[in-house]
């Protein structure tokens, strides 16, 4: 399914000093409290890789060999089993998580368009990860991957994040599919990738969230929905332009059309929830006409998006 519009003159975007403000970062750091209020006590354990190494908390022995640190034998085991053994401890180590951010055609619609929520979702979610001392890269896609910030660590380097976001191109038609088998072959640290699109792709989204498990990725898809896309304000005679391909189509625009692009919306809906059930992938839907800063709020109430 396809956004179209009237033949019209494209929505403008919000100016980059709009969309990231002096109010914007004051929000980033009242959402960074809550977040660690949130995860409070649950992250050290959640987190734990399951590799083996210099940490602190003891995961296994295995026989002594020579050239192993001989401060890591465990004395107590060799006093009952007269045998050498050296003691394994579990590694700590930080989330990697990815913002990937849809830039495709079709998120410049709207009134803001949804592209503008987007880029305010995936900075902030980027900030309260980065004060969570967890590793973030941010990714641009449309049918390829447009652009990427490589990870980042600590919160001061939101600002990175923001400029990146501020000056982001946009890309024409959608392919998540092609898009995130090129992400997979550049990030080889797995971790949790944060997929914000529309999910207006011909091609099939699932694809493209298959490339991410298939990797050996944590997918969690955050649906953008704009409730205005499944009651376009049409009527009579029209020219359709599809936003991404431009492809144009004369259509006469009755009351017995529009339902039947109601019923095909509401079915692409269905779509993607039956995919993320099935798969077991986090799906959240997100309206573009809340406030960025409750969406980011209720995702952290929500839990288990950036754990």
């Amino acid at each position: 399914m396809w956004p179209f519009a009237r033949r019209a003159a494209r929505s403008e975007p919000a100016s980059a000093d709009d969309l990231f403000d002096e109010a914007f970062l004051r929000r980033l750091e009242s959402l960074a409290i809550v977040a660690r209020r949130t995860v409070d006590g649950k992250t050290r354990a959640e987190r734990r890789s399951k590799k083996t190494g210099a940490g602190i908390e003891l995961a296994d022995t295995r026989p002594y060999t020579p050239g192993d640190d001989f401060r890591a034998i465990d004395w107590s085991l060799y006093a009952r089993s007269e045998r050498l053994h050296t003691r394994l401890f579990e590694e700590e180590e930080d989330l990697s998580v990815y913002v990937v951010l849809d830039v495709s055609a079709s998120m410049t619609l709207g009134k803001p368009p949804k592209l503008d929520h987007g880029k305010r979702l995936a900075a902030a979610l980027a900030y309260v990860s980065l004060a969570a001392l967890d590793r973030v890269s941010i990714t641009t896609f449309s049918d390829r991957v447009v652009g990427r910030v490589p990870a980042l660590r600590g919160k001061a380097r939101i600002f990175r994040v923001l400029e990146f976001l501020r000056n982001a191109e946009t890309g024409s038609a959608t392919d998540l599919g092609a898009a995130m088998r090129q992400f997979v072959a550049q990030n080889k640290r797995r971790g949790v990738v944060l997929v914000v699109s529309d999910l207006y792709d011909p091609k099939s989204f699932e694809t493209g969230i298959d490339a991410l498990r298939y990797g050996r990725f944590e997918p969690r898809i955050l649906h953008l929905v704009d409730r205005r896309d499944a009651e376009p304000d049409l009527h009579g005679d029209v020219v359709l332009v599809d936003r991404e391909t431009g492809e144009q189509r004369e259509v006469t625009v009755t009351d017995a059309v529009l339902r039947r692009f109601r019923e095909a919306h509401e079915r692409h809906g269905k779509r993607i929830q039956a995919f993320a059930g099935d798969k077991h992938v986090p799906l959240v839907r997100l309206d573009v006409s809340e406030r960025w800063d409750d969406a980011v709020l209720g995702l952290l109430r929500r839990g288990g998006i950036l754990s």
